[in-house]
Order: C-alpha cells, then sequence, then structure tokens
C-alpha cells in the first residue's frame, strides 16, 4: 500500500513516518508540509493511503479531500481536534484520529485501511455507480447505492429511504446488511441500518438523518462510537 503524509507540523509527520515503518507492506513514498503540494503531486502520483491534517494554512485537510472525489484513495484524518469528525466522516473516510496519536490508535486505524484496500481488490467496494434493484409499486427500479440514506425493516420487507421518496424490496434486514458495503453502511438497530455519510447529528438515544430521528440500540451504539470516533 502506497500511502502519503501531509501535515504542517515537523513532529506529526515524523511520529507517522515511525508508525507507518512497523506495518508490513505500507510504504509512505512522500511528505508534504501543505495541502497544496500534495494536490499537484496527486495528480500524476495517485496513491492508496493519505495521512491527512485538517487545519493548515492556504487549503485545509478536508477541501484537499474534497478534491479526490471519484478517486479511490483512503484517507485518515489526524487532527487536534475533533470539531471536524462529523464533517469528515460524511466524506467516507476510513478514520479520524485525535493527536497525539499513539501507536494502538494508529494500529486501530490501519486495520480499517487495510479492510478497505483489500475489499477494492477484490472489487467488492461500493462506488457512485453501484446499486440494487427495488421493488417500487409492480416495477423493479436500479437504486444507486449512494441515494441510500438508510433502510428500515418492516415485516417481510426492507425499506430503503432515498432524499426523495420510499423503495421496498422484498427480504430481511440480514440479507440488507450483507447485500450493503460495510464501508459505507452500519447496522444501529434491529430494524435500521444508516449511510453513515448521510449522519446529521447524533443525539442521545439516536441520530438524525434527513429530518428522521432513528434510534441507536445499546448493542449497537459501541460500534457506531467507534466508527465515529466519539468519546
Amino acid at each position: 500500500m502506497k500511502a502519503l503524509i501531509v501535515d504542517d507540523n515537523d513532529i506529526a509527520r515524523t511520529t507517522l513516518a515511525h508508525l507507518a515503518k512497523q506495518i508490513p507492506d505500507l510504504t509512505i513514498v512522500n511528505e508534504y508540509s501543505n495541502a497544496i503540494e500534495a494536490y499537484h503531486y496527486l495528480q500524476t502520483n495517485p496513491v492508496d493511503l493519505i495521512f491527512l491534517d485538517i487545519e493548515m494554512p492556504e487549503m485545509t485537510g478536508i477541501e484537499l479531500t474534497k478534491t479526490l472525489s471519484g478517486k479511490d484513495t483512503i484517507i485518515i484524518f489526524t487532527s487536534s481536534n475533533k470539531e471536524y469528525a462529523l464533517e469528515a466522516f460524511e466524506l467516507n473516510i476510513a478514520d479520524y484520529i485525535l493527536k497525539p496519536i499513539t501507536p494502538a490508535r494508529f494500529l486501530q486505524a490501519m486495520s480499517k485501511a487495510q479492510a478497505i484496500f483489500e475489499s477494492k481488490k477484490e472489487n467488492i467496494q461500493v462506488n457512485k455507480d453501484e446499486f440494487l434493484f427495488v421493488r417500487d409499486s409492480n416495477i423493479t427500479r436500479r437504486l444507486k447505492l449512494d441515494d441510500i440514506f438508510y433502510a428500515e425493516a418492516m415485516g417481510d420487507y426492507v425499506k430503503f429511504y432515498t432524499k426523495e421518496k420510499m423503495f421496498a424490496i422484498h427480504g430481511t434486514m440480514k440479507s440488507a446488511e450483507e447485500r450493503l458495503p460495510k464501508d459505507h453502511f452500519i447496522r444501529v438497530h434491529r430494524s435500521y441500518i444508516i449511510a453513515v455519510g448521510k449522519i446529521d447529528t447524533l443525539q442521545d438515544g439516536g441520530i438524525m438523518i434527513n429530518g428522521k430521528f432513528i434510534p441507536v440500540a445499546d448493542a449497537y451504539r459501541k460500534a457506531l462510537n467507534t466508527r465515529m470516533n466519539v468519546f
């Protein structure tokens, strides 16, 4: 796996480079102290993974990530400030590490990144053009995975909600969970699966997506908090 370190802090770059040496098959191909230089490098030198600071002069890490939309680059944000976490996860990043970075936390983030990387090699990662076939009345329609906000169990059916309308498909939540890619969706309740990138706010007992309150069951809360890097 080829990786890039982008951070305006010298100590942070040194720490990441040292930790990266402990990971087999991970190679740091370059380091940059600002996002603009990294942007120019990435135009002709694609990488698999970027360790990316957020608060940098001229161009932030979030702004750089948005320029990579549609590419397969895996992003791990590294920041001293946790207030950007929700906005960051809406960009479907792999993880969000708070500084100072500990070896254990680094290994946890790398485990997520490696799982995503392996899924790409197996051609099972979702992209914006992939879809499900869903039943709309008596017509079977094609539904893009990227349009799905959440899925809800309803008897022998699973309802898929988009911004505009709801679609129903005959099946179980277990089958829906197996079909929806885990780097974009997560089970939060026996009756709900949500798209992580569509979360608006986290609240006591649940989350808000597109104006809808969705409960988070205790059995799934720890996994959601870990995914969202909530402490």
